[in-house]
């Protein structure tokens, strides 16, 4: 049996930068408002190959939803800091399985993930790779297509969060 042999691929990423006069609070709280948690149900109804559920959750659901929160800054007490910065992760399962149909790949970055943090001035960042920089080197264009979509969808919520 042979052995396998990595391979590796050089890529562009587009990162963005939301700059907030808010506060980290209040940023977190609409973005939190804003995008509500993941229904576990839609992720039942893709499983079962329930077309119809999920034709309407397409239809008339979230863009995005919240799948997880990490508060990263908490882990930075052992070593004797203090920071305010939580992880996010966001998408959705329907989007994120017209991408993997044409590329499992896609799924690496599905769902997306955002930080927001602190500032020195105490003002509130928003960081996150640019979903079509980050499925667009799949060089699929039905993926770049849908990720092109998340673009929108994301920085419009991130915008609406940090204003």
């Amino acid at each position: 049996m042979s052995q396998p042999v990595p391979s590796h691929t050089t890529v562009s990423i587009e990162h963005m930068r939301i700059e907030s006069e808010a506060s980290l609070e209040n940023v977190k709280a609409a973005l939190e408002r804003i995008v509500p948690q993941l229904d576990p149900a839609v992720t039942v109804f893709l499983r079962k190959g329930d077309r119809e559920h999920v034709d309407w959750q397409r239809e008339h659901g979230p863009k995005l939803s919240l799948f997880v929160t990490r508060d990263h800054g908490s882990l930075l007490k052992a070593s004797g800091e203090v920071r305010k910065a939580f992880q996010y992760e966001i998408g959705n399962p329907i989007t994120a399985s017209l991408m993997t149909r044409h590329d499992t790949r896609a799924a690496l970055y599905a769902p997306l993930r955002i930080i927001l943090y602190e500032d020195d001035q105490g003002h509130a960042i928003i960081e996150y790779d640019k979903p079509s920089s980050l499925f667009g080197q799949f060089r699929d264009e039905r993926v770049t297509e849908v990720a092109r979509e998340l673009d929108n969808e994301l920085e419009d919520i991130l915008l609406r969060a940090a204003a």
